[in-house]
């Protein structure tokens, strides 16, 4: 068993997953988990190749809201989220459907916050040192960068549908024999090599701004307090503008910059929050809980909703609200 490997197998027993030996939920050449009815319902599966890489997709959901913990084994990950309801802790973070993350394990301890009964729905590949500091090396002697600075700057993003496309092919995969071990060889390529290529763009992006210097770091912060108290009213980009005393266009800027998207999302993302809590927790009308998080019918709200957590708000909250 490898490093990778005996990784996972521990963290699944951790967890309450437990081998299913029917091995039927995805492409056979892997091994699936599935998670004890008494803590949730749903797979994992895992496919490793030594100590090089692993893919592996999640399928499952929690009776209750669960805080996972992790002491991550160092990789280089890249995952791509059709259907998720929850926060990182560390740094706090809204987690959303749609979304392609990387994630550098081996440096920090991760903690996430998962909300009871929606599914995690996700592809993810991870990359080992073994992967990215000696077989690349060896393959592109002359060429050869360390992808690490590459991987951390994706972060979480909504707007990398080349690597969203192919994680889904990952995901959607059903092959058997040595046809799928050089199908998972040439897709951990490709998207290793997609993000390599983000990694460039993301450099001569930010070669070309500008960085931020202490007083915007403090006007930033100051921002974000007086958002996260007003995202469920009508709030203008002039009325940010005015609180701030930075011109809209730099304020525009400096904001993706610094929280990785714009503003309009961010104060989506404090509204989803708020709805989910409200319809897993009232039995208000969905028209009302819309209003109440500062869209004017339930429509909109079922847009961006399904937009943030793969599903409608009356599908959450009969899966939040079931016994």
């Amino acid at each position: 068993m490898d490093t990778a490997e005996a990784y996972f197998h521990e963290q699944f027993l951790r967890r309450g997953f437990e081998p299913d030996p029917d091995n039927r939920a995805f492409c056979e050449i892997g091994s699936t988990w599935r998670l004890s009815d008494k803590i949730g319902a749903g797979n994992f599966w895992f496919y490793g190749q030594k100590d090089l890489y692993d893919i592996t997709i999640h399928d499952f959901y929690f009776h209750q809201d669960t805080v996972l913990d992790f002491s991550w084994h160092e990789c280089l990950s890249i995952t791509q989220y059709d259907s998720i309801s929850g926060e990182e802790l560390s740094p706090y973070r809204r987690l959303e459907a749609g979304c392609v993350k990387s994630f550098i394990g081996g440096y920090k301890p991760y903690k996430v916050l998962i909300h009871k009964k929606i599914p995690i729905r996700c592809v993810g590949i991870e990359i080992m040192p073994a992967y990215y500091e000696e077989y690349l090396q060896k393959q592109y002697p002359g060429e050869y960068t360390n992808p690490l600075e590459a991987f951390a700057s994706v972060g979480q993003t909504m707007d990398f549908p080349e690597m969203a496309r192919l994680l889904r092919e990952v995901g959607e995969y059903r092959g058997n024999g040595i046809s799928a071990r050089l199908f998972y060889e040439g897709k951990v390529a490709q998207a290793v090599s997609l993000v390599v290529e983000r990694g460039k763009e993301n450099a001569r992006r930010r070669e070309a701004g500008s960085k931020l210097s202490g007083q915007d770091i403090q006007d930033l912060e100051n921002i974000t307090l007086y958002l996260n108290d007003h995202c469920l009213q009508d709030i203008s980009l002039d009325d940010i503008v005015k609180v701030s005393f930075i011109g809209a266009r730099r304020l525009q800027i400096i904001f993706k910059e610094y929280h990785g998207c714009t503003i309009t999302e961010y104060i989506q993302q404090r509204r989803m929050s708020q709805a989910e809590s409200l319809l897993a927790k009232t039995d208000l009308p969905i028209g009302q809980i819309a209003q109440a998080v500062g869209y004017s019918n339930a429509s909109r709200l079922a847009e961006l909703f399904r937009k943030s957590t793969g599903m409608l708000p009356g599908e959450y909250r009969k899966m939040a609200q079931r016994k």
